[in-house]
């Protein structure tokens, strides 16, 4: 491996000084949690549905709060139709029928909620469970990196073959706009596919970046909370709250900026496969990708991803914890001014990632916060992280290192009613000596 750790350009120092006073994780004057949030949702009584929704919305309709929907089997708003959903309302998603709401390519959805009455997608059951229902889907038709288009086929169970075109997504309109959703909360969806996998949350497929997507909070997910394949993208104030698989997805050439958000694990539902808070990928299938356009890119700025852990060190060797970044080759990755704390390690790149100072600068670490985690970056397979140490921790990029518990590090995390996962300010001064444990 080439000594390229010597080097120091002087662009990493100007670059340094920008962020070098910059707040970390998720930040505002105010706690922007309160009011819309729900992190206690099995208490939480939405009444019985009065209203059914089923098969193709064919014309723009409107759901009124004064009712509580029942969502049942793969629902499609086609025809370029609008569905509005006034804020307060309800959508329960059947468990029998593996319900999902899907916006096809060229429709929209107009969920713009309210901080004080937000609209909120769950689960029929009266006990819940993560997976009870599928999830809501958004297709646009802003580029992806695959050849040809796509399809979302595969997420919807025993569909008519006829309703396969309304699963194809993809294009050319990078700005297309899908619609809105903002003040949103979709708990309990990620059903079991047959395929093995699951419906994700929230999925967003060549999804264009005139779509509003802000205050949105998806809990309890069984597959992806937040799962992005291509499009353009701008995600805002969202969280994700103890999903069993990631917390974000992005793939296929996904374009993203991720900006002020929370991504919350606990290492006691998570996949038994590993699950992480960020996943980024550009292809899944070498032979998939048409290299003349845009692989993944992502841009996050001041997000924090903690894992809750009541043991950390016990939780590692029960093999319960893995890492909170995961970073595949031929992507584009800035992260800055973010907190990551608690994970084994903090960022795993893939192993096929050539190590030097040409790929280093395709992905970011500056002004990060990384607390009370079990190493720091570090490539797939590989015990020794001692170059990518000596890049990241250069003065240069201010990252900082610290080894404090969660309740010491965030302002109010016990409070199940209005939690505060902003840092605690005294903690932005924590030391830049790098912990190689």
């Amino acid at each position: 491996m080439k000594n390229f750790t010597k080097i120091v350009y002087v662009f990493l120092l100007v670059a340094g000084n920008s962020f070098a006073q910059q707040e970390k994780g998720i930040v505002g004057a105010n706690n922007w949690l309160n009011n819309w949030t729900e992190f206690n949702t099995s208490h939480t009584d939405y009444g019985e549905a009065t209203q059914i929704l089923t098969g193709n919305i064919l014309k723009d309709t409107k759901l009124s709060k004064k009712y509580v929907y029942l969502l049942m089997g793969s629902v499609f708003v086609v025809n370029n139709a609008t569905l509005t959903i006034e804020p307060g309302t309800v959508i329960i998603g059947d468990y029998d029928s593996k319900a999902s709401l899907t916006i096809t390519k060229g429709a929209k959805i107009m969920a713009d909620g309210l901080e004080t009455d937000p609209i909120v997608f769950t689960s029929n059951r009266s006990v819940k469970r993560a997976g009870d229902w599928g999830g809501v889907f958004l297709l646009g038709d802003a580029q992806t990196n695959k050849f040809g288009n796509g399809s979302v086929a595969s997420f919807h169970t025993n569909l008519d073959p006829a309703a396969y075109v309304n699963t194809n997504y993809g294009g050319t309109n990078s700005i297309s706009n899908s619609g809105v959703l903002r003040y949103v909360r979709i708990e309990y969806a990620g059903k079991r596919l047959q395929n093995g996998g699951n419906y994700s949350g929230l999925l967003l497929a060549g999804v264009g970046s005139e779509t509003v997507l802000q205050n949105i909070m998806i809990s309890y997910s069984a597959g992806n909370a937040f799962e992005v394949w291509g499009g353009q993208v701008n995600l805002e104030k969202v969280v994700s709250y103890r999903s069993n698989t990631n917390d974000f997805k992005f793939n296929y050439g996904a374009q993203v900026q991720l900006f002020n958000s929370l991504a919350i694990r606990s290492p006691y539902i998570s996949s038994r496969h590993g699950a992480r808070c960020l996943d980024v990928a550009s292809y899944d299938k070498i032979q998939e990708v048409d290299f003349t356009k845009k692989g993944t890119s992502i841009v996050a700025k001041n997000l924090t991803l903690l894992n809750d852990s009541q043991n950390l060190k016990a939780d590692i060797q029960m093999g319960l914890i893995k890492e909170a970044i995961h970073i595949g080759e031929n992507t584009l990755f800035d992260m800055s001014g973010s907190v990551i704390s608690g994970f084994n390690p903090a960022v795993l790149l893939e192993e096929t990632i050539v190590i030097n100072s040409a790929n280093l600068e395709k992905i970011k670490f500056s002004s990060m916060y990384f607390n009370n985690c079990n190493g720091n970056i570090f490539v797939e397979n590989h015990t020794n992280n001692e170059d990518l140490e000596n890049w990241y921790g250069n003065s240069a990029f201010f990252n900082v290192y610290s080894k404090s518990n969660n309740a010491e590090t965030f302002i109010d995390i016990k409070n199940e009613k209005r939690p505060d996962y902003r840092l605690r300010i005294n903690k932005i001064m924590a030391s830049n000596d790098i912990d190689r444990n």
